[in-house]
């Protein structure tokens, strides 16, 4: 996605060799006619599918998925990192390591809002290591919906988690591949 190439070289900060700051567009600032154009890719990539819950992570994943769901005209599930006093009973939950938090949250969807009879897209805005997607794949697992796909805003492509998750047969689509962050520079798959 050529828009999503330019913000990132134009407003990206590479931290060091794996992290990528994206705050002023995507994690803090959101820019939302950038969601609503990766929403529309989202649904050209996924079109084929009965989608009937866009499924998320709380906090950076939810607007990628909003614009997604607007696209698909279906509700969006964010999965929370917290028990609220609104959470009682009947639960999914998860285990999920942050990569760039460095701490483990234990993630909620409450079940009436996934069911056997769904059609789940999972959209998230960065793929590292894999562990929230597997979290969310793990809370699918649970309610026994179908899982149509993945849509990641940006996959960190030298680490692990799209390789494994594309190993493991699940149907993966990345807006962006990034190939390297060394040297303090973004160097995309295309490149």
């Amino acid at each position: 996605m050529r828009e999503l190439i330019t913000h990132i070289q134009q407003e990206g900060v590479v931290v060091n060799d794996d992290v990528l700051k994206v705050n002023s567009f995507l994690n803090h600032q959101i820019d939302p006619q950038l969601m609503q154009k990766i929403g529309a890719a989202f649904h050209a990539e996924f079109a084929n599918h009965p989608i009937t819950k866009i499924l998320t992570i709380e906090a950076s994943g939810i607007a990628p998925a909003l614009m997604t769901g607007l696209a698909f005209k279906a509700p969006v599930v964010f999965a929370r990192k917290s028990k609220s006093a609104t959470l009682t009973d009947g639960n999914y939950a998860a285990s999920v390591v942050s990569y760039t938090k460095h701490t483990t949250n234990q993630v909620i969807v409450d079940r009436q809002f996934l069911t056997a009879d769904d059609h789940v897209l999972i959209i998230d805005d960065f793929l590292a290591n894999g562990a929230a997607v597997h979290g969310l794949i793990d809370i699918c697992n649970q309610a026994h919906c179908h899982l149509d796909g993945i849509g990641i805003v940006i996959e960190k492509a030298f680490q692990p988690g799209g390789k494994a998750l594309r190993a493991e047969g699940y149907p993966l689509k990345s807006l962006v591949r990034i190939k390297s962050l060394a040297n303090h520079h973004v160097t995309f798959m295309e490149d």
